[in-house]
């Protein structure tokens, strides 16, 4: 899998909003090797959107579209500045990878200070994460050549998240997320309440 991921400042959600629900009914089925999207807008207005493709060669053959460079200027119009972009072909799915049966989104961006560790974490957390948070639906983890992970986690709803945040945690769950927030120690949160969720 490669992943493309933009962000980027906005003044206009509605328009990023329609520009992407745009994409999909004008440019999606033409787009080669693409197998899906998550895109919001955040309430204080960041912008995100998670592209994924079967292959880096398949990503740049959509880019390369005509009619795919007229939508981007486009929608290039509706952000304050230039957005940031970020490929990757360093993906792992978690629990399943993504899910259009979410109904809330939470992107954590931060540089990991030991990713060996950190998949000893996920292994763990893999085994508990099912009985104490069954909003927790998957996730997708992009790596950046830094170290840095954009990780996208879908969950039922957010209602259903904030009471799974809210909940006291077993021992073994706590410890794990102790340690899974010690291994990022400067992460930033992206929460999308009302996600764009897009597969072909």
């Amino acid at each position: 899998m490669f992943v493309q991921t933009i962000e980027g400042r906005t003044s206009d959600p509605a328009g990023v909003k329609r520009q992407l629900e745009r994409w999909k009914a004008e440019l999606m089925r033409d787009a080669p090797g693409y197998l899906g999207s998550t895109a919001g807008v955040t309430a204080d207005g960041t912008a995100f959107v998670m592209a994924r493709f079967e292959s880096e060669a398949d990503a740049k053959a959509n880019a390369a579209r005509p009619e795919q460079s007229a939508w981007w200027e486009e929608t290039a119009k509706h952000f304050d500045g230039d957005p940031t972009f970020h490929d990757s072909s360093d993906v792992e799915e978690l629990m399943g990878g993504g899910s259009d049966d979410a109904g809330f989104v939470q992107v954590m961006i931060g540089r990991v200070t030991d990713r060996s560790r950190l998949r000893e974490v996920d292994a763990s957390m893999a085994e508990v994460l099912p009985r104490h948070r069954p909003d927790l639906i998957g996730a997708i983890r992009a790596w950046q050549p830094d170290g840095t992970a954009v990780e996208v986690a879908y969950f039922t709803s957010e209602a259903e998240a904030r009471a799974g945040e809210g909940r006291e945690r077993p021992d073994d769950v706590a410890a794990a997320f102790a340690e899974f927030q010690s291994l990022v120690p400067d992460m930033r949160f992206l929460d999308l309440g009302e996600p764009i969720l897009v597969s072909p």
